[in-house]
């Protein structure tokens, strides 16, 4: 049977009687937001003092423009947990912001080109000009524009107890940090294999504003005057308007999932293989850094992909480096579109679900992807992306068609005894609660997200900027009518000021040039 692995797994598990450790696994959010002002055009200003220092505040910072804010949440032991202190995060910064919100969307809107979208900046110290510098080099060679889409990444890892048990059931008696890169290797393929199912469920981004393709021919539809779309789009966030791995699939780059060693290797050697399309950029022109160089990857981040396995870096260390020294410690989920009817951005019911689909591909047995999978991988994603309500919508797998609805029921039956379990150790029945909920979505994509979202429009007889601003307003009056405790207010100020004080003594301690330390940072391995 094809889940058959999965069932046993699942019965070693709970036959041990130490299933609860299930319980122990932790949650992390990053969730990025773009700050508008008043006409909903993406802000000018710079990122405000009050949130700290980018480079070094944990809990706040930018992604590629001063105006894309990055709210980030420690590891939580439950999703409420986890929610609760994205919640605090937001209060913090809405008590900070002046005549400005954070948009509730995926998309942008009111672009006024590229130019217009201020590069993120980290202070004088090298390793805040790296960061720019890598910015302004994704300007180059994707456009900013592409850069502003904002998302929700969900990040996941099992306990240490979890893994001695499941390597003691498995009866695998490789070096414990091997086995674990090893299942979160799968894991990872799994997601990949299965990762449609994120944008079909959770896609919220089915229309753009005009201006964001800024005059760029087109297969999207009009919807109306100042808006494009698709009928059963579900998230061109993720279709092939947004930021993809073009440039790296024409030079003959991949990442390879095969495993840990693989994986590294593989975006190793994209960091240091030249690509005469970025040379013509060029690297450093009249004194100022264009980009990191002229390599297919200027670093590991470039690769966009749903899903990375991560470890966690420790000074100026190469992500590839952390991942070769020490193993995988979590893996991050990339491909949630910002809820543009939740005031978070995500809610309980989604966290739960991929609470439950992440721990099914790590249980369900994960071959090694070959290139006709990976093939069928992009491809259903982008048919997901630009057309996954679409009645009778089929997919790839193996080679073979079948259709969406049947997968992805397929999908959700064999999840039902992983989800099952996850209420057992949690005292709970939110998990199911959830499988239930997507299971309707399935059956029924009128019910999606994006469905919704397409509905409202037309029922407000709105295009996509009035829509997202309504409900960005809508949210901004929600965040300043709740006021953060005495308590939390002071763990944020504090936060904020210890940020600053770090980003000056950084600065202070460099003692190489910005060019020797470029030089550094790539040769240490």
């Amino acid at each position: 049977m094809v889940y058959q692995s999965l069932k046993i797994r699942l019965k070693q598990l709970i036959d041990s009687g130490q299933a609860a450790c299930l319980s122990e696994s932790l949650i992390g959010l990053e969730k990025e937001s773009l700050r508008v002002a008043e006409d909903g055009s993406i802000s000018q200003t710079a990122h405000p003092s009050a949130l700290g220092s980018a480079l070094t505040n944990p809990a706040i910072t930018t992604d590629f423009s001063e105006a894309l804010i990055e709210l980030i949440t420690p590891p939580c032991s439950s999703v409420k947990e986890v929610l609760s202190y994205l919640d605090d995060i937001q209060k913090f910064v809405y008590s900070k912001l002046d005549d400005e919100t954070l948009w509730a969307t995926s998309m942008p809107c009111v672009v006024c080109g590229g130019s217009s979208i201020p590069l993120a900046q980290y202070g004088k110290s090298n390793v805040g000009t790296m960061k720019t510098v890598y910015r302004r080099g994704l300007g180059y060679r994707y456009g900013r524009t592409m850069q502003v889409i904002a998302g929700v990444h969900f990040n996941y890892s099992v306990s240490d107890s979890f893994w001695d048990l499941y390597q003691k059931l498995q009866a695998n008696t490789d070096p414990r940090q091997d086995f674990i890169s090893d299942q979160y290797m799968g894991l990872v393929r799994n997601m990949l294999r299965y990762g449609w199912m994120i944008p079909y469920l959770f896609g919220a981004s089915p229309a753009v504003c005009k201006s964001f393709l800024d005059g760029k021919p087109t297969m999207l539809t009009d919807f109306n005057e100042h808006t494009f779309y698709e009928p059963y789009a579900t998230s061109l966030r993720m279709g092939d308007i947004g930021y993809t791995n073009t440039q790296e699939d024409m030079a003959g780059i991949k990442a390879d999932y095969s495993s840990i060693d693989a994986y590294v290797k593989s975006l190793q050697c994209a960091i240091e293989k030249p690509f005469a399309a970025y040379d013509d950029i060029g690297v450093k022109v009249d004194g100022e850094y264009r980009q990191l160089n002229a390599n297919i990857l200027q670093i590991e981040n470039e690769y966009y992909s749903t899903v990375r396995p991560k470890q966690i870096t420790q000074k100026d260390e190469k992500p590839t480096t952390a991942l070769h020294k020490r193993g995988i410690a979590y893996v991050e989920i990339r491909s949630i579109d910002v809820n543009a009817f939740d005031p978070l951005g995500v809610n309980e019911e989604q966290l739960y679900f991929l609470e439950i689909f992440v721990l099914f591909c790590l249980l369900q047995e994960s071959k090694t992807l070959n290139q006709m999978e990976m093939n069928e991988v992009d491809m259903n994603l982008i048919q997901v992306a630009h057309t996954g309500r679409q009645p009778g919508l089929e997919l790839n797998r193996h080679d073979q068609s079948i259709p969406l609805k049947d997968w992805a029921l397929e999908l959700c039956e064999a999840m039902r005894e992983v989800a099952k379990l996850l209420d057992e150790v949690n005292h709970c029945d939110s998990y199911s609660k959830s499988l239930r909920s997507q299971i309707e979505c399935i059956n029924e994509p009128s019910k999606t997200p994006s469905a919704r979202m397409l509905e409202e429009m037309r029922d407000h007889e709105e295009g996509f900027f009035h829509f997202a601003q309504r409900k960005s307003l809508q949210y901004l009056d929600y965040f300043k009518s709740r006021e953060l405790s005495p308590e939390r207010q002071q763990f944020f100020e504090s936060m904020t000021q210890e940020s600053l004080a770090k980003q000056l003594q950084i600065e202070a301690s460099d003692t190489l040039s910005f060019d020797e330390y470029l030089q550094q940072y790539f040769s240490n391995s």
